[in-house]
């Protein structure tokens, strides 16, 4: 069985990615580009929502997160896990496969904070932080993980919890530097037990905000310093990779890099811009929003010997899918859960995937829903669904249709409204989605 180590950025548009980006891509990416000259690269790779919150949900589940409680936006902590203590996650499902499991980096589905003497959950009071020695009932390594080292989300990237305990508070501009180290030595201590595979998921809280490169990053891209932060970013991925293949794991370790939706307008996107820098390659829109810059993420795949070096697939995928394939991959019988998963394990040697899913579901910050399959995306909203402009009421007062339907093949930037002309394709495509909504299970 192969160890499997997925580093997901925090952030990171696909445009951020220099060898998916030749033309507009002007931040260098040595280290990523590398994966995806060792391996393949997915061009039609989407997260499952435009946000964190939802799409970590989805890659831990193989569910919807629009299926809970979270039906627009993002947790903050202090509150009962999102994952449901019965729910299985792709930790759980390679633990019960004998493997090793670890998060090292950014959870973000909600968990709460005790008291270690008295019992008693903590409430959250402002901006005020879980004390040192607070305890977390219901963390990462009660879903499924075996060792928890990173925060909460990038708002309390400072207060670190190992395993189920607050250990410290850690200065932002060290956490980067952190996730690398530990990421590394965990690598370094699975070496000792060869025999034993392992699960690796390394959810970075880079290149979110606050961008904190560390001196020796500062001004490296001659571009702004979210630039820089995604050069070390960049640069923690080669890390990681490089301690893979130093500790004899290389030939049989499935690396996967991806982002967990595009990159915030908090990067200055207009001023990357002017410098020739285009955070979403040639597709509209960037975090929080419906159209495909929202979600569209970079995703590579390296694994020797099964995976073709410098190789492609355009086939549709979405982070929602590692819950499936690592079942698939492990040789375990399906599980009943995953209900929106779909193994892609057949695209990685070049197969078509099989399935009965007739297409996958993208959602908005604001809860807006679209809907894609094969060249086809309908999407219910006038504009954007997020933050870039226009947003829905301007949208409105200027006479734009109640939703959007674009032929992806011909119009990847999402410029050619065809809803008004395409009436029976957007209806069927709104019935199917209809479908996967009210089915439970897509």
């Amino acid at each position: 069985k192969p160890n499997i180590v997925l580093i997901m950025c925090d952030d990171l548009g696909y445009g951020d990615v220099q060898c998916l980006n030749p033309e507009n891509g002007k931040i260098k990416t040595p280290h990523i580009d590398k994966i995806a000259s060792q391996g393949m690269t997915f061009t039609d790779a989407h997260s499952g929502s435009s946000v964190c919150t939802p799409t970590r949900y989805g890659l831990m589940t193989g569910r919807y997160s629009w299926r809970t409680r979270l039906q627009s936006g993002v947790v903050s902590g202090f509150a009962p896990c999102l994952i449901a203590p019965d729910r299985l996650t792709v930790a759980g499902l390679l633990k019960g496969q004998g493997y090793a499991t670890a998060i090292i980096g950014k959870w973000h589905l909600d968990f709460q904070y005790q008291d270690p003497k008295t019992g008693e959950i903590l409430a959250k009071k402002g901006k005020k932080r879980a004390p040192i020695g607070a305890t977390v009932p219901d963390g990462p390594v009660h879903r499924g993980f075996d060792y928890f080292h990173g925060n909460h989300h990038a708002g309390h990237m400072d207060t670190i919890i190992e395993n189920d305990k607050v250990i410290e508070r850690l200065d932002e501009i060290h956490n980067l530097p952190r996730l690398t180290e530990k990421s590394v030595a965990y690598i370094e201590e699975r070496a000792k037990s060869p025999e034993q595979p392992f699960f690796l998921y390394v959810p970075l809280g880079s290149p979110h905000s606050p961008h904190v490169p560390t001196p020796e990053w500062q001004g490296k891209s001659g571009l702004n310093v979210y630039a820089d932060f995604v050069m070390q970013t960049d640069a923690t991925v080669g890390a990681i990779a490089d301690a893979i293949d130093k500790n004899g794991f290389a030939d049989n370790t499935l690396l996967i890099f991806t982002s967990d939706n595009g990159c915030s307008r908090i990067a200055n996107i207009p001023a990357l811009r002017e410098k020739g820098h285009h955070v979403s390659a040639h597709f509209r829109g960037s975090k929080a929003d419906v159209w495909d810059g929202g979600h569209r993420v970079p995703f590579l795949v390296r694994w020797p010997g099964k995976v073709e070096a410098g190789s492609s697939s355009d086939q549709l995928i979405c982070l929602v899918d590692l819950f499936a394939t690592a079942s698939d991959i492990t040789g375990g019988k399906a599980p009943t859960m995953g209900e929106d998963s779909v193994s892609f394990l057949p695209a990685l040697s070049g197969q078509p995937i099989q399935s009965t899913r007739k297409g996958i579901i993208h959602h908005s910050v604001a809860g807006r829903f679209a809907y894609r399959q094969g060249k086809w995306k309908l999407l219910l909203a006038r504009a954007s669904g997020g933050w870039s402009s226009p947003n829905e009421g301007e949208a409105a007062r200027a006479g734009a249709p109640e939703a959007q339907l674009y032929n992806m093949e011909k119009d990847p930037s999402e410029q050619n409204n065809l809803y008004l002309t395409q009436p029976k394709i957007a209806e069927r495509l709104l019935a199917d989605l209809t479908a996967d909504v009210g089915n439970g299970r897509s």
